[in-house]
């Protein structure tokens, strides 16, 4: 039995294109061609993408992934005591987000003075404002509220413009990414995570590693959030908050 690229990216809620990325670098070559030379997978490479996949889930970059899995002489309980180390620092780190988010906050939301008409100009028919009274209680005695209020009490509407220009070039960044297959844990995922880290520094906040990842952990946890940075492709605040983590790990270790 032999499974097509396609029905692979079904099972496994990954995208064709990253399949074929695997196959480029030798992570993951399919066992079998067609006779029209079409990719097809057996169930000892559906293991592997499964080992890869978890890996991933983890933190591993690729390169590790494949050195991990092609060592003959890997000892599998190493495997499984790193993994154990893995999951234990996430569950840590989810621990930590849980106590920090509400030192966090989404910049759009908070500290905008416009007219209804420039809001409109700038933001189209997203209300930076609507959740204004939810964010002051949640966030209004942190260090981050009040810095973020008094560097944008000033901001124009070309203030304001030039910073939402820069998050739609960001959101355009991170879904060519996704559509190039590449992983977020990549250099070039991590680069965007990172410029998207000192993006809020520069305009709204002193944003560190640790602030980012909770961030990161928002937008997928919150389906508003989530709702929202997915409206530019299914998928993506997860992808985002996958680089963020990954980029945190990388400025960490």
């Amino acid at each position: 039995m032999s499974w097509s690229v396609g029905q692979v990216a079904g099972f496994a809620g990954v995208t064709v294109r990253t399949l074929h990325h695997y196959d480029a670098i030798g992570l993951l070559v399919p066992s079998e061609r067609s006779h029209a030379g079409h990719r097809r997978y057996s169930d000892t490479d559906l293991d592997r993408l499964q080992q890869i996949l978890f890996y991933r889930e983890l933190g591993f970059p690729l390169e590790e992934v494949a050195a991990l899995l092609d060592d003959p002489d890997a000892d599998p309980r190493a495997h499984l005591r790193r993994q154990h180390e893995l999951l234990t620092a996430r569950i840590e780190r989810l621990q930590m987000m849980a106590a920090a988010v509400e030192q966090a906050m989404e910049a759009r939301t908070m500290g905008i003075n416009l007219t209804p008409e420039e809001k409109f100009e700038v933001f189209g028919d997203f209300d930076p404002d609507q959740y204004q009274e939810e964010v002051q209680e949640r966030w209004g005695d942190t260090d981050a509220y009040r810095q973020s209020r008094e560097r944008t009490a000033s901001y124009t509407k070309e203030d304001w413009q030039r910073i939402q220009n820069e998050a739609d070039e960001l959101t355009r960044r991170f879904v060519a990414l996704m559509e190039a297959g590449e992983p977020a844990d990549s250099e070039a995922a991590m680069d965007a995570a990172e410029d998207h880290r000192q993006g809020i520094s520069r305009n709204h906040y002193d944003c560190g590693h640790e602030m980012h990842t909770c961030l990161g952990e928002m937008y997928v946890n919150d389906e508003r959030f989530t709702r929202t940075i997915d409206h530019a492709k299914p998928g993506l605040a997860a992808y985002m908050r996958d680089a963020i983590l990954a980029n945190a790990v990388r400025h960490t270790a």
